[in-house]
């Protein structure tokens, strides 16, 4: 199976016909994870897992060496799901989801840090990943804001959505899929924190390309009106001109 030669504090290994590509010094406890099968199917069997819903289950668990992990099941989206399902060219999305995760880190984008990805052989050149990631101690953005209805909370949280935005625009990261619930929202002390998530089809182009900031932008604004719309979430017109800006400008804001 080809793969992608693992970036600096990362090593591979073989574990059986699955290959392991983890963080140095989580490697061993995920090894251990792999004996009993796969990485999500070891995740969704532990005493204290938690399923977390989104398009499909991840679980929230903790590794053995004791790191907060949420672990998922690599699919595909949109019209094709139905056929391609969990079928991937080898060696899947995982190792371009860690170098988009790590290029945006090193841009000073908040996304969750990848800790490791197993990619099992399935047939011909096809192959299924599970991903690890590191655990935000926080809640998805329609979460936070069903959570969090004051106009104070609400004002900060919608600013630390447009400081992500402004992070993205700064770094030229196009997200196709920045959905609300691909946001999380963490709290630190008295303000709040925009954390991006799901980033393995995050692209990369010009530093602060207004149309891409746009399209990010576009997406996000498109998904919290299907959740004002189909699961009665208010969300007041000036916080959603704040989500809908990047660095000093802001999007036209489409009618629902």
């Amino acid at each position: 199976m080809s793969v992608f030669v693992p970036p600096a504090g990362y090593r591979q290994s073989a574990v059986g016909g699955t290959l392991l590509v983890a963080r140095d010094e989580h490697h061993d406890a995920m090894r251990r994870a792999l004996g009993s099968g796969t990485l999500h199917g070891w995740a969704a069997t532990q005493p204290r897992a938690q399923a977390m819903q989104g398009r499909n289950v991840a679980w929230a668990t903790t590794l053995g060496d004791g790191t907060p992990v949420v672990v998922r099941h690599s699919r595909h989206g949109g019209a094709l799901a139905g056929l391609t399902r969990d079928l991937f060219l080898a060696p899947s999305r995982a190792p371009r989801e860690l170098d988009a995760a790590l290029r945006l880190q090193a841009a000073g984008v908040r996304t969750a840090t990848v800790i490791g990805y197993a990619v099992y052989r399935a047939f011909g050149p096809f192959c299924r990943a599970d991903v690890a990631t590191a655990l935000i101690d926080g809640a998805d953005l329609p979460a936070t804001l069903a959570t969090h209805r004051d106009a104070i909370a609400r004002q900060a949280i919608s600013d630390a959505v447009a400081r992500l935005n402004s992070a993205l625009w700064s770094a030229g990261a196009h997200h196709p899929d920045l959905n609300a619930k691909n946001i999380m929202i963490a709290r630190r002390h008295d303000t709040f924190e925009a954390w991006v998530i799901d980033v393995d089809r995050v692209s990369f182009h010009a530093p602060r390309d207004a149309s891409i900031a746009a399209r990010n932008v576009a997406r996000l604004i498109h998904s919290l009106h299907k959740w004002q719309a189909t699961q009665q979430l208010s969300i007041a017109p000036d916080d959603l001109l704040r989500m809908g800006s990047f660095g000093q400008s802001r999007v036209e804001i489409p009618p629902r």
